[in-house]
C-alpha cells in the first residue's frame, strides 16, 4: 500500500466512524424527543403519537437528513431557500422527503420555493400569497411539482414587523384570499411566541385566534407551535405539530453542507 492510499483509508476510516457517532447521536435524539412529545400529550389529555414532529435542518448537513430519513423522518423543515433548494437537489434520492419552508420567505424567492415545498409555514402577507400562488400555478404547468401547496398563516403575537406575521385584523382576509386561490391550500396556522412572553399565555392566545379561524375555515386544522424549549406549553393549547431543531440536532455547526 503507498502511502496516499494509507492516507486515503485512514481518511475513510474517520469518515465511517463520525458518521456512526452522528448516527447513534441523532438515534438518541430522536427517541427522547419522541418520548417527550409523547408525555406532553399525555399530560394534556391528547392522545400520544397526534402531534406531528417537524425536525428542523436548517445549518445542518444532508448527511444528517440522510440518517435521519433511515431513522423513519420524512418531513423536514428548512428557513433558507438557498440551502434549501441545495439540499433537495443533492437528496433527490430520497423519494418520499417532504420539505416544509418554514423561514420568512422574500417574494423574489416564492417561485424557486414552490418548485420543491409541500408547505410554506410563513405566509403573513397578500402579496406573499400573491407571489407563490403564481410560482406554484407555474410549477404545475410545468410538470415540476403535482399538487397545490399546503400554506400556514404565520400569526403575530406580538405585532413586531421584524419578526415577521400578521395581525389578527387582516388574518381572516389573508386566509380567504389563500383560500380561494387557484394553487394554494389553506392548511392552518403558525405562530411563534414573543421572547418577553409566557409561552403559555402566548399560546393560549393562538388558540383562541386559531378556533377564530375555524369557524370560519374549518379545513384549516393545523396549529404549528412549540419548539425546542416550549413545547409542551404549545401541545397543551392545542398544537398539532412542533419544530424541533437543538433538541434534535444539537448546536448549530460552525459550517454547513
Amino acid at each position: 500500500m503507498t502511502e496516499s492510499s494509507a492516507a486515503t483509508s485512514r481518511s475513510d476510516a474517520a469518515q465511517v466512524t463520525r458518521s456512526q457517532e452522528r448516527t447513534a447521536q441523532l438515534t438518541a435524539a430522536l427517541t427522547a424527543l419522541t418520548e417527550r412529545i409523547d408525555a406532553a400529550c399525555r399530560a394534556a389529555d391528547r392522545a400520544p403519537g397526534s402531534v406531528r414532529l417537524l425536525p428542523v435542518t436548517k445549518f445542518h448537513p444532508a448527511s444528517d437528513i440522510e440518517i435521519l430519513y433511515e431513522l423513519g423522518c420524512r418531513e423536514f423543515g428548512e428557513s433558507r431557500e438557498q440551502e434549501a433548494a441545495g439540499k433537495v437537489a443533492q437528496l433527490g434520492h430520497l423519494s418520499r422527503v417532504r420539505w416544509e419552508f418554514i423561514g420568512r420567505l422574500q417574494r423574489n424567492k416564492a417561485k424557486s420555493v414552490a418548485t420543491w415545498a409541500n408547505t410554506v409555514y410563513s405566509v403573513d402577507s397578500e402579496r406573499l400569497a400573491t407571489a407563490l400562488d403564481s410560482g406554484v400555478r407555474a410549477a404545475l404547468d410545468s410538470g415540476d411539482r403535482e399538487t397545490p401547496l399546503r400554506v400556514l398563516i404565520q400569526v403575530s403575537l406580538d405585532e413586531d414587523p421584524t419578526r415577521g406575521g400578521v395581525g389578527d385584523e387582516s388574518l381572516l382576509a389573508l386566509a380567504e384570499q389563500v383560500e380561494k386561490s387557484e394553487s394554494l391550500q389553506l392548511a392552518g396556522l403558525m405562530a411563534i411566541p414573543p421572547m418577553d412572553v409566557e409561552p403559555d399565555i402566548a399560546f393560549a392566545r393562538l388558540a383562541r385566534i386559531h378556533s377564530s379561524l375555524l369557524s370560519e375555515h374549518p379545513k384549516a386544522r393545523e396549529l404549528s407551535a412549540g419548539m425546542s424549549g416550549d413545547l409542551e406549553a404549545a401541545v397543551r393549547h392545542g398544537s398539532t405539530c412542533v419544530r424541533v431543531g437543538t433538541a434534535l440536532m444539537g448546536a448549530r455547526p460552525i459550517t454547513s453542507a
